[in-house]
């Protein structure tokens, strides 16, 4: 006992002895108990009200940050490697090779070369810009996900020098085009023609249509056959890299350091959570942000308790006085009242963890529900990647904040159930 800390000793002391029947009876009569003063009552309504409300934001927040996350990284992975192989000067030559080296990694699932390069689509009128992207469509589906997200044509479309190319649908309506149509591609270099120097350009024709979900792929990405785009950028069999995808995307800077190093100095390998490091930390920053902010909610109404209690403990003088005269000791008194103000916050907590669980569970019904009331969007895609608001209700994080609710809760009894066992019998009776 005696090489405990004090802390510990203190907490024993103090909340061990709190569940014995005579402890929990006298506190539980006093939740119980009507009261002359109905403003007591009101204020413990209140605490009990906030510390639910507060817990149900907390929750919701949490789950609704959880599940925006984890969209977009499956949308974002959905068109884009876990990792990717690139030459130390952009590109490289014998990709072939590439791809069998980095395959004979036990992590490593799949392996397909890609050509990537800025070019403008022009139809008529209408010009966009977008990132165009050579792939294998037999390789490709060892990587991403992309022939799942077709809504339009087929990915088998894009065959060896049939000039044919699969945009997003926002790209597509941006520039009015469908099936078959066709595309005009221009990229930055030059052409020397009868006319002059021109910029390159060649017609293709549009073989299908893709819907990833993210504004990103959708209003600005382009596939076209590897060859094509080979030819087209004048690369001669040439790869600007190769994508992986690996059996554990979580351990993806691990094995990417580990492929690298499989396949030599001559070679770059990069992850996604390199090339998508900075919006995931702010998403990481974000929820902690949240989380304390929306925490203070629960601190102002648990601390509440302190109001409620010192009130008490002013009305309950000669009870406590009365106790005191029958062999109550001061210890036994301070625990009553500890009891008495953690049923508040343990109300409270219950409360809000059933509500909390139950809006996080249902924010996909809810929220749209609120959307077409009030007629708003909540989520531009242009700004926040994705238009529907996802939930992921995590049960480690109903946990942190139910302990965080009775933890404050119980902290904010300290000090009225120390005042109350300081109570000196004979100065509470005088009067009575």
């Amino acid at each position: 006992m005696v090489c405990l800390p004090p802390l510990i000793l203190i907490a024993r002391t103090l909340f061990a002895p709190m569940f014995q029947p005579l402890s929990l009876a006298l506190g539980m009569r006093f939740v119980r108990a009507k009261r002359d003063n109905a403003f007591i009552s009101f204020i413990s309504a209140t605490s009990v009200v906030g510390i639910a409300l507060g817990m149900t934001a907390l929750i919701t927040i949490m789950s609704v940050m959880n599940g925006f996350q984890q969209e977009v990284r499956t949308r974002l992975l959905g068109m884009t490697a876990h990792a990717t192989v690139t030459g130390v000067d952009g590109s490289v030559q014998a990709w072939e090779a590439l791809i069998g080296g980095a395959l004979s990694h036990p992590e490593v699932l799949g392996a397909a070369p890609y050509i990537d390069g800025q070019a403008m689509l022009s139809t008529g009128l209408e010009v966009s810009g977008a990132l165009v992207r050579g792939i294998e469509p037999g390789l490709e589906a060892s990587v991403a996900d992309t022939a799942a997200q077709m809504v339009e044509g087929s990915l088998d479309a894009l065959q060896p020098k049939s000039f044919s190319l699969a945009i997003g649908r926002g790209l597509a309506t941006t520039l009015g085009v469908g099936v078959g149509d066709k595309v005009t591609v221009l990229i930055p270099q030059a052409s020397v023609t009868p006319i002059g120097v021109v910029p390159r350009n060649k017609r293709f024709t549009v073989g299908g249509i893709f819907e990833a979900g993210m504004y990103e792929f959708d209003h600005g990405m382009v596939l076209m056959h590897f060859e094509d785009a080979s030819l087209l950028w004048r690369r001669a069999g040439s790869a600007s890299g190769v994508r992986l995808k690996l059996a554990d995307l979580d351990r993806a800077p691990e094995i990417g350091r580990e492929v690298g190093a499989q396949l030599g100095q001559e070679f770059w390998v990069s992850d996604w959570t390199q090339l998508h490091s900075n919006y995931f930390k702010a998403v990481r920053t974000e929820k902690r942000v949240m989380f304390v902010i929306l925490a203070l909610i629960i601190a102002v109404a648990a601390f509440n308790i302190v109001s409620t209690l010192v009130m008490v403990v002013n009305e309950k003088r000669s009870d406590i006085a009365i106790l005191r005269t029958i062999g109550a000791s001061p210890l036994l008194i301070m625990r009553v009242f500890l009891v008495q103000g953690s049923l508040i916050g343990f109300a409270g907590t219950v409360v809000g963890a059933v509500c909390g669980v139950a809006l996080a569970l249902n924010v996909t019904t809810v929220v749209p529900w609120i959307e077409q009331l009030f007629g708003a969007n909540f989520l531009d895609p242009s700004v926040y990647l994705i238009s529907e608001i996802p939930s992921l209700l995590l049960w480690s994080d109903v946990a942190s904040v139910v302990l965080m609710s009775l933890g404050l809760s119980v902290l904010a009894t300290l000090y009225p159930s120390w005042r109350a066992s300081r109570t000196e019998p004979a100065e509470a009776l005088r009067y009575d």
